[in-house]
């Protein structure tokens, strides 16, 4: 399987066998994923650094205590677009991270163009509502954040007084803000991404809410900033550049996120399959040039202090890190062997399978970040602009196979254990979001989810082994109707193999954490702090330049962030 970048006229680039989905598209190993320089907010970082994007216009309109609203407008693919952020007082006991809040330090839109003050006023009511608010197309991004209150305190005070605050203290939060929810493509009455498929990259996925988190991150610090100065006058001074750098966005996500690998599976497989195009660039490479490998023992440096830098609360996952460390310190003794081999990539590779998936997943991410040669044009590759499609005229015996070819995983299943289908995803009836819990939860099963997928998969299998081979899917759909949503999936996976999670989602033993993590690698999401299996805390863009900063050099910088004893 080949992919190549839009440019047509470019050769296809050698490769390796890709790795099958029978092994990438297993929950442990997606679980296990790294950021890597295919990542979202890593290309948008390389554009806009390409581009030389900066600050084109800025409106403060903040009070003295820091509350009003700020105006940032950046030209980026020739066009021009505008964060709004309204800072607002807000109670102690009204701060939560849950999606039921509705009161926020801080709330967002990304706005297509130039806002008048009537926008402003206009928007000022409705974002301050969040979801009970409503847009028009000129919204593209709606979003909201609450502060870490403790480390803001801190920063501020420090900053009156003409001092840089802790940097332990900075590097053990990483953000003075955190995002709880970033909403875009048609939600409240927001722009459809089809009003942008014709204007260059902003296209791609989640790359207007990648620009709208890395603009929050420009309000935040200049928040800091501005009440600093107020309260402390000609004695405050400005956050330092260093520790700008080691300040991201924080976010909170739960179970809402975590369905959008199973109900998206053509752009899924996308994704992955670039990801593994990537990777299968890489691998067939050949000898390492002096400079290259320099380049990657720096590299192994870094990756060693960023997993000495990331701990977490919770003792399980704090666990896991740590034997992370002792395995990638056992592999680091190996590196500058493997690098004087003829593929010391595919090497690499090849030895890590000797490891656990966090260290595999983990050298992947080390062997793609030196080569933006061979794989960053491939990051267009990673729209969908089809959904799944159904093929009516299949003829029986070519939809028996490919179950047999793409879901033998299903079809081995025993449901009839407990076990297996002890679990359920629903919805709620208080805020229509994604739940997962014990299957006796659901009140009807138009509350249930369709993730049941090896159950639907031995069902129609089980139809199809009754008809005859010479007939087509038409005749299986006219008299069984049910199974049409499980036979387009099949069909889909068949084109598209990677777009399909090869476990039981229902399992008692299904953690929902690592479809979140799959999918916060692929924004760009560093420093993964779970609070359960189905809540995260993570940092985005944590090590990057600011507005106006960027450079083809520094862009990477956000990379496994990493910034040494202070």
């Amino acid at each position: 399987m080949q992919i190549n970048t839009q440019d047509h006229s470019q050769p296809i680039l050698p490769q390796t066998e890709l790795r099958p989905p029978e092994t990438v598209m297993r929950l442990e190993r997606m679980g296990s994923f790294f950021p890597t320089r295919l990542s979202f907010l890593r290309s948008l970082l390389r554009d806009m650094a390409s581009q030389k994007v900066g600050l084109s216009r800025f409106v403060n309109a903040l009070d003295d205590d820091g509350y009003g609203h700020c105006v940032y407008e950046v030209e980026f693919d020739n066009s021009i677009f505008s964060l709004i952020a309204w800072s607002s007082p807000l109670d102690a006991e009204n701060r939560t991270d849950r999606v039921i809040a509705e009161a926020w330090d801080s709330c967002f839109v990304l706005f297509d163009g130039r806002p008048t003050a009537q926008d402003i006023a206009l928007l000022g009511n409705e974002a301050t509502r969040q979801e009970a608010g409503r847009y028009d197309s000129r919204v593209l991004v709606l979003s909201r954040a609450n502060k870490s209150v403790r480390l803001f305190d801190h920063v501020v005070d420090a900053l009156s007084k003409g001092q840089q605050p802790d940097e332990k203290a900075i590097r053990a939060t990483g953000y003075l803000m955190r995002t709880t929810a970033v909403y875009g493509n048609g939600k409240f009455g927001l722009a459809d991404r089809s009003n942008v498929v014709e204007r260059g990259s902003l296209a791609l996925p989640f790359r207007l809410e990648m620009l709208t988190v890395f603009l929050i991150r420009e309000f935040t610090l200049d928040l800091a900033n501005h009440v600093a100065r107020v309260r402390g006058g000609a004695e405050a001074t400005q956050l330092s550049d260093r520790l700008s750098r080691q300040l991201g966005v924080g976010n909170s996500t739960g179970l809402g996120m975590a369905p959008f690998l199973i109900g998206h599976p053509v752009l899924i497989n996308n994704w992955m399959l670039v990801r593994e195009t990537a990777l299968a660039r890489v691998r067939k490479a050949g000898r390492a040039s002096p400079s290259l490998r320099a380049e990657f023992r720096a590299l192994a440096d870094h990756a060693t202090r960023h997993l000495e830098e990331w701990n977490v609360p919770d003792e399980t996952e704090q666990k896991r890190i740590e034997t992370l460390r002792a395995e990638w310190t056992r592999f680091r003794l190996t590196i500058d062997g493997l690098l004087d081999t003829d593929q010391p990539w595919d090497r690499m590779i090849e030895e890590s399978m000797a490891s656990s998936v966090d260290l595999q997943e983990l050298v992947v991410a080390l062997v793609l970040e030196p080569q933006g040669e061979l794989v960053d044009g491939l990051c267009d590759c990673m729209l969908a602009t089809y959904d799944t499609l159904l093929d009516p005229a299949m003829r029986i015996d070519t939809l028996r196979d490919l179950i047999e070819q793409h879901y033998g995983w299903a079809l081995s299943m025993d449901l009839e254990a407990e076990e297996a289908t002890a679990m359920v995803w629903y919805v709620s009836e208080e805020k229509l979001e994604p739940r997962f819990g014990a299957s006796d939860v659901v009140d009807g099963d138009h509350q249930a989810m369709p993730h049941d997928i090896p159950a639907k998969v031995q069902a129609v299998y089980a139809e199809l082994k009754k008809l005859d081979n010479g007939g087509s899917v038409a005749w299986l759909l006219a008299a069984h109707p049910q199974h049409r949503a499980i036979v387009r999936r099949i069909q889909t996976i068949g084109v598209h193999p990677y777009g399909e999670v090869r476990d039981n989602l229902l399992s008692e033993n299904m953690r929902p954490i690592d479809l979140l993590r799959c999918k916060l690698s692929f924004f760009g999401a560093s420093k993964f702090d779970p609070k359960s299996d189905r809540w995260t805390r993570i940092t985005l863009y944590q090590g990057a330049p600011r507005l106006g900063q960027l450079t083809p050099l520094n862009a990477a910088d956000c990379f496994m962030p990493a910034f040494g004893t202070p």
